[in-house]
């Protein structure tokens, strides 16, 4: 009897022997002799896993691959485009420029068909000239304004009453029909792409009107040269003598003709 158990237990060591895992079931390399690392235990029984390297650790405290489609890295020109973004919002800039100042407004949607702007900015000066209002327009108006003032209006009254100090706005934008005209196309003030300019003000408190001032011994020239000058950066120019609408101010937008600028 006693005989039979102990051969019972011997056979029952010897399956449990054999059943026993001895070598790690993770594949090796082939070819020569593979290396077998012996399975660690741990205290309780459980299997301990193979240490991660510090990049698995850093994927897996990143949450894994498809956690954030944000990139990890950004390019330098990235980091400094929005650095100088930033620092130009602060002074006040828009349009990417900080002669330009005001507010950016985002979309203003027009009441008809074919108006309203899609990135408006509100403008209240340019290098340094203030408006008599504040212009609402696109940033592509906005920059030939402030291009003809640096470039023209400037150079034009520097000898005049001190130099210029700022512009008195006739209208800007505004949805409508070209010069209010019932049925007539939509005007380029409609799109936020025109500014009426009607006079100067100067530094020493006088003003120069396109009215009274056109064809004047006084500020004729200027005025003249002004015009003149506005064609090579605006797609429009009108003003005294192109129309009966337009004897009171410059009218200037940047909408573009097969033929180059249209100038009257």
């Amino acid at each position: 009897m006693r005989r039979a158990l102990l051969v019972t237990l011997l056979v029952a060591a010897q399956m449990a022997t054999a059943n026993t895992p001895a070598t790690s079931l993770r594949p090796v390399a082939r070819g020569g002799n593979p290396v077998v690392q012996p399975v660690q235990m741990a205290p309780s029984g459980a299997i301990e896993q193979p240490a991660q390297d510090e990049a698995s650790e850093t994927a897996r405290d990143r949450g894994g691959l498809f956690s954030s489609l944000r990139p990890l890295f950004r390019s330098s020109k990235v980091e400094k485009t929005g650095r100088e973004k930033r620092r130009l919002e602060a002074k006040g800039a828009i349009c990417g420029d900080v002669a330009i100042q005001g507010e950016a407004i985002g979309r203003v949607p027009g009441k008809i068909g074919g108006c309203g702007i899609e990135s408006a900015v509100r403008v209240r000066s340019v290098s340094g000239i203030s408006l008599s209002q504040s212009a609402t327009v696109d940033c592509v108006t906005a920059q030939a304004l402030k291009r003809w003032v640096d470039t023209s209006a400037k150079p034009a009254l520097s000898r005049q009453g001190g130099g210029l100090k700022g512009l008195r706005v006739a209208a800007h934008y505004a949805c409508r029909s070209r010069n209010n005209v019932s049925g007539a196309k939509i005007s380029e003030h409609g799109k936020g792409r025109a500014i009426d300019i009607s006079g100067f003000q100067l530094a020493n408190g006088s003003e120069v009107t396109v009215l009274q001032g056109w064809g004047s011994k006084s500020s004729g020239k200027a005025l003249a040269r002004m015009r003149k000058e506005a064609c090579s950066t605006f797609g429009t120019v009108l003003g005294p003598g192109s129309d009966g609408y337009h004897r009171d101010h410059f009218h200037f937008d940047t909408a573009r003709h097969r033929n180059g600028s249209y100038c009257r």
